[in-house]
């Protein structure tokens, strides 16, 4: 797949600084195939073209967090754990739950997710 004549052509693109999906585009092979050559053939690395926006340091008061133990907990209460339980800052969620489960909704987001496959009808056979 990789013959000289492609690679002499990755790194003439690469050094133009074209996106690895369009050198990709160029060469007929995936955006992975080019960032993988690059990085065995020791080609300098570049920026991220991903443009993030510039982090800006507030002092901000710390925000007290409410240890809920299993004796706190309820039936209105999330149960979600949070942290290992052998060190000693573990503790459960302890927001209000979503009616009929026994997480809050962030949790309940994390704990119940849903299937891509079709439900299975067992009657067809």
């Amino acid at each position: 797949m990789w013959n000289d004549e492609k690679i002499n052509r990755l790194k003439k693109l690469w050094s133009e600084g074209l996106t690895t999906g369009e050198i990709g585009k160029r060469l007929s092979v995936s955006k992975n195939a080019v960032v993988g050559k690059a990085h065995r053939l020791g080609l300098k690395g570049r920026p991220s073209p991903i443009k993030r926006p510039a982090r800006t340091v507030e002092a901000k008061k710390p925000v007290e967090v409410k240890v809920f133990t299993l004796t706190d907990l309820s039936s209105q209460t999330c149960r979600w754990p949070i942290g290992d339980p052998k060190h000693e800052d573990f503790r459960f969620c302890g927001k209000a739950v979503v009616p009929g489960k026994p997480y809050c909704s962030e949790h309940c987001a994390a704990a119940y997710v849903g299937s891509n496959k079709p439900a299975r009808n067992e009657d067809a056979a």
